[in-house]
């Protein structure tokens, strides 16, 4: 079933779950999407407005995870997060189908036992920063636990992607981070990793779960007509850990996770 994932992949979009597994070929867009919530005049719906995380909230090493959470979707507080709490928040921010987080919920909670809350019906988002169980070396917006932090946006480490990824470069033809841009700057930011960090001990396993990682973001920011994600919503999503909903941010179709495997494949693909 589902392995050979990073887990904090999989527990967002369960993109790894297909590196071994090809999916069968179902599409989003097969299901109405959410109705939107009305908008207030910075484009953020209501109630959802961006906010930072404050001193004692709780927050994971995932951008995606953590822009729910900073804009309301899950509690603000990033404490006691049930799979409800996970699926609501899915639908409706990112538009994808219902039961797509749930094995991921299961595996985290039944099999790694991560949760510090007391139930094993909930989550904090911190939980997800356990090395070698969630997390692994590598990651192309946090720093290796080497180096002491491994839980938060790094900029350091974020702008040798960012520049691979020329997200500063809005020309006519240079909008939108591709399948085939995102997975060079993944490869990038690997071979970095591996060159600075004496401990660098990302498995094979884990590495192919970084696939799954640059699928998820890609399935999250991704524009259906330009069949890539603008730039400016990936930029937001790592470097403010916001839904670029001011950027004009739409998630337009329903995204399965059959779909979303299909994507973990391309970057596989992209890689090779």
């Amino acid at each position: 079933m589902v392995r050979n994932f990073q887990i904090c992949a999989v527990f967002c979009y369960v993109a790894g779950a297909f590196a071994l597994s090809p999916p069968g070929g179902s599409h989003g867009g097969q299901h109405q999407p959410p109705a939107p919530p009305g908008q207030n005049h910075g484009g953020e719906p209501q109630g959802h407005e961006w906010q930072p995380a404050g001193p004692f909230d709780s927050r994971s090493p995932c951008p995606g995870l953590n822009a729910l959470a900073n804009h309301g979707w899950l509690p603000r507080s990033g404490r006691d997060i049930s799979y409800e709490d996970i699926q609501y928040a899915a639908a409706n921010a990112y538009n994808f189908a219902p039961d797509t987080y749930h094995p991921a919920f299961l595996i985290a909670n039944e099999t790694f036992k991560l949760s510090t809350t007391g139930s094993s019906l909930t989550i904090n988002l911190r939980d997800l920063t356990k090395h070698d169980a969630i997390e692994a070396d590598g990651s192309q917006s946090r720093n290796d636990i080497y180096f002491g932090d491994n839980l938060h946006y790094d900029a350091t480490v974020f702008s040798k992607v960012a520049a691979d990824l020329k997200l500063d470069d809005y020309s006519d033809n240079e909008n939108h981070v591709t399948v085939q841009s995102a997975a060079k700057a993944l490869a990038a930011r690997q071979v970095e990793a591996k060159r600075v960090n004496p401990t660098f001990n990302a498995s094979a396993t884990q590495i192919q779960g970084s696939f799954g990682t640059t699928a998820l973001y890609l399935a999250t920011l991704w524009d259906f007509d330009a069949k890539a994600a603008p730039k400016a919503w990936v930029k937001a999503f790592f470097e403010e850990e916001r839904i670029a909903y001011r950027e004009g941010y739409t998630a337009p179709q329903v995204k399965t996770l059959d779909w979303v495997g299909e994507m973990n494949i391309a970057v596989i693909n992209a890689t090779v």
